[in-house]
């Protein structure tokens, strides 16, 4: 089987192929401040380097965030135009359950979304999830009991996360695809644009 994972929402873009459980392609880097403009060719030297084309793949895995709003959109928008044009089953999982991925104990993965906010989630070391992914403020958060991991800095220790793109793909490697129109974002918040209407609306 031949699979496509993704990862546009973060500073951390992945791009990786497997081909029958091992990765014959890995673009993982994570300081990406355009992922917009490195996505394409990203994608194109992946094909060229597993010696595959898009037609190839069996299954693509996304995350589909929480995130940046503008990556989280860029990786879904060629996801579902692939999925859709190709009728390659899609499959979307958490940025949060990813960035977990490394770790061989339970932990908790934030995002930092200002204002004293973060997306946050926990996972045991098999990926399961211990609590919803969820927007909330930081300090309603029982820290405690978890090893943190973070692209973000706080004032506290965190540990950078390690993607482990053959665990990921095989806790999900038996998902039904979704349909790519029915394919949406994990915002788990309402956009800026959203909110000033709402609070507009109000007044």
């Amino acid at each position: 089987m031949k699979y496509l994972f993704i990862n546009t929402a973060t500073t951390n873009l992945v791009v990786a192929i497997l081909i029958n459980g091992k990765i014959v392609y890995c673009y993982d880097n994570n300081d990406d401040k355009d992922t917009s403009s490195k996505i394409m060719p990203v994608l194109d030297e992946a094909f060229k380097n597993a010696a595959i084309t898009i037609r190839d793949i069996d299954k693509i895995f996304v995350v589909n965030g929480p995130g940046s709003f503008t990556g989280i959109r860029v990786g879904l928008t060629i996801v579902k135009t692939i999925g859709y044009s190709l009728d390659i089953p899609v499959v979307p999982i958490s940025s949060l359950e990813v960035m977990a991925s490394g770790s061989d104990t339970d932990s908790m993965c934030l995002i930092d979304a200002r204002r004293g906010y973060v997306y946050a989630g926990s996972y045991d070391k098999d990926l399961n999830s211990l609590t919803d992914d969820s927007y909330t403020l930081l300090s309603n958060l029982d820290i405690s009991k978890f090893k943190l991991i973070s692209y973000d800095s706080f004032d506290f220790d965190v540990c950078k996360p390690i993607i482990d793109v053959v665990k990921i793909i095989s806790k999900h490697e038996n998902d039904e695809g979704v349909n790519p129109h029915m394919l949406n974002p994990k915002y788990l918040k309402l956009t800026e644009a959203e909110e000033k209407r709402l609070n507009d609306q109000g007044n």
